[in-house]
């Protein structure tokens, strides 16, 4: 079995009936995340605290839940009231370089990471790489003057102390299995997920929970920025290219869209190169904003990207920010309960 089919059936696995000769490692991974837990908890290793507050956005299951989308929201949130936030961010797939880095508007996707480029872009917010957010957290502070700082992925990097934990729950797919990983999608167990200040579920959800929905769908032609309906696509048979966690759920929302797909999945954050988009047609190409900014410079009038506006509750949003008012009255180390 090639490597690509065996993730395939483990991923599969995470959603359905879990792999019997996986569950002994889930065991051993899950007694790890234990201790790491315990070890924080009882000070044999340390949480750092920065001069500003910090709000932690982050899964407990791999794959895509809709971080990102939920960070660019909850910048353009803050700046709208006042704040000067910066965003902290692993920088996965970016190239091995001088750490902390701050990420330019105008940079290079291979050097700084899609997804923080990304962020920048949209939201001109300061946007700093590191594996070590507490690092980058000082940065931010001391160059940008950030006074809040996003720390996006981050829920399981618990040598950063935060204010206000959010967790992201892709609303279909839920926890899946249940099973910690390899053998289900879970980096920490179920019962994590109550001791963070909320949870946002991404697309769908029950009644009393935050949902995140996307609206206000759009296409973006790359050689020169000009925005339409995708009605202008409805009917017609496209090549739809998303290297991203989750890149089934982006082929359905075009099918809804009224396009008929032809999928190019690729593995998340792939670095993608003029040959990936070549398909020896003229069919246009549709990927995702995150997959668009790795290839500004070989796009013609046939690729697009697909944008949508992020919608949450307006309650939801006061609450976040009557919390962030008090929150560094009630920090807690990590994996303390919220009071």
């Amino acid at each position: 079995m090639s490597r690509h089919r065996l993730r395939q059936v483990v991923e599969h696995s995470w959603y359905g009936r879990p792999l019997t000769l996986l569950r002994p490692l889930a065991g051993l991974f899950g007694a790890v995340v234990a201790l790491r837990r315990v070890a924080y908890n009882r000070g044999w290793l340390r949480s750092q605290r920065l001069s500003a507050p910090v709000i932690v956005v982050g899964n407990i299951a791999a794959g895509g839940s809709g971080k990102t989308p939920f960070t660019l929201w909850l910048v353009k949130l803050l700046q709208d009231h006042g704040y000067r936030p910066a965003v902290l961010s692993r920088g996965y797939g970016a190239q091995a370089g001088l750490r902390p880095l701050r990420v330019a508007p105008d940079g290079d996707a291979a050097v700084c990471g899609d997804e923080p480029l990304l962020i920048a872009q949209r939201t001109g917010a300061p946007v700093y790489i590191d594996a070590d957010r507490v690092r980058a957290g000082r940065a931010a502070i001391a160059d940008a003057q950030a006074n809040v700082l996003v720390c996006d992925d981050g829920l399981q990097h618990y040598r950063l102390r935060r204010d206000i934990e959010i967790a992201l729950v892709d609303g279909e797919r839920r926890v899946g299995n249940g099973q910690l990983l390899p053998a289900g999608p879970l980096r920490e167990p179920v019962a994590r997920l109550a001791e963070v200040d909320f949870v946002v579920l991404k697309g769908h959800g029950e009644a009393g929970e935050t949902v995140m929905r996307f609206s206000d769908f759009r296409l973006r032609r790359l050689c020169d920025g000009v925005e339409f309906a995708p009605a202008a696509f409805a009917g017609r048979t496209i090549h739809a290219v998303a290297g991203i966690a989750a890149p089934s759920s982006f082929f359905t929302e075009l099918r809804r869209l009224g396009m008929s797909v032809i999928e190019h999945p690729l593995p998340d954050h792939y670095p993608i190169g003029p040959r990936d988009l070549h398909f020896g047609d003229d069919l246009p190409v549709v990927m995702t904003e995150k997959d668009a900014v790795k290839c500004p410079a070989f796009t013609d009038a046939r690729y697009h990207a697909l944008s949508f506006t992020i919608d949450l509750d307006a309650a939801f949003a006061a609450q976040l920010l009557e919390r962030l008012t008090h929150g560094q009255e009630t920090a807690r180390h990590p994996g303390v309960s919220p009071v």
